[in-house]
């Protein structure tokens, strides 16, 4: 068995948090979140005059003892939260420091998840397309966890926006996609505008290193395209660097727009700010979790 990615002590720092959202609740199995109708939780809500048709097991027969009429109590209804955790998989998150660190954050939600009682679902973009991980309950945290832990590789070779579409499920109240961001901004687009029908509450979780924000390279390189595997010579120059800066700026705030223009949320996580910082400060002061 493979050592899981996250430290023994994790699973009691998170267990407290949970997954936010103000999304409509799907579902009729019992949870662990209140949704707007009335049903039967121990939660009582208020009294309403009893109507022909109404279960008689809710009449309250104290207040018909003061009132002399038929009053029945409401109680506020639970229902589990669904929620699908999208991993992007392509080779340019493959880098090592990059690729834990998105797995962390997978687990950590996952695990927050499953730790309430709600419903998680799982999957990640890959070549055989195969059935998400769905659990529901705090016994599969551990059975979660290994799974994260076992995907030992971002090798997705095709695009992450057509993958994506077949990796989702179309019955979540919230869809996590965590991923560093880098198609283009026609792919997302097209992504985007599609996934109002697999989730009500869509947040996308970009995952970055300081390297990519700010490269420090010097002199004479080669460069290789991760994904394309095509590979070419550069002289690094300060008019160089100003370039990629430009451009990279330019992606992140076309990103952004398309984001706020299909309704999505988006955070950004830099790798070397650590997990800790990542899930109790950004996530948390995002109302993300709470």
């Amino acid at each position: 068995m493979t050592k899981n990615i996250l430290p023994e002590d994790w699973l009691a720092k998170i267990s407290r948090f949970q997954v936010a959202t103000a999304s409509k609740l799907r579902g009729q199995h019992k949870g662990s979140h209140r949704s707007q109708r009335f049903g039967a939780s121990l939660d009582f809500s208020d009294f309403r005059e009893y109507h022909l048709g109404d279960d008689v097991r809710q009449v309250d027969w104290n207040v018909y003892a003061r009132t002399d009429k038929y009053f029945i109590k409401r109680f506020l209804d639970e229902q589990e939260m669904r929620v699908h955790i999208l991993l992007d998989a392509t080779k340019s998150m493959g880098e090592q420091v990059k690729w834990t660190f998105a797995r962390q954050i997978v687990a950590s939600l996952g695990l927050m998840v499953l730790g309430r009682d709600d419903r998680l679902s799982f999957s990640y973009v890959q070549d055989d397309v195969k059935p998400p991980f769905r659990r529901k309950g705090a016994m599969y945290r551990r059975a979660f966890l290994q799974v994260v832990t076992d995907i030992e590789e971002a090798n997705y070779t095709a695009s992450f926006s057509q993958g994506a579409l077949k990796a989702i499920p179309k019955d979540s109240t919230v869809l996590f996609i965590v991923t560093d961001g880098l198609e283009s901004i026609e792919e997302w687009e097209q992504l985007l505008k599609r996934l109002p029908r697999f989730a009500g509450d869509v947040r996308i979780i970009q995952v970055v290193t300081e390297e990519e924000l700010h490269p420090q390279y010097a002199g004479d390189v080669r460069l290789v395209d991760s994904e394309t595997g095509r590979d070419v010579n550069v002289t690094m120059s300060s008019k160089v660097l100003d370039t990629y800066d430009t451009r990279r700026r330019l992606h992140e705030e076309e990103f952004e727009a398309i984001c706020r223009r299909f309704g999505v949320r988006k955070l950004q996580l830099k790798v070397e700010d650590g997990l800790q910082h990542a899930i109790f400060q950004q996530l948390l002061k995002a109302h993300w979790i709470r």
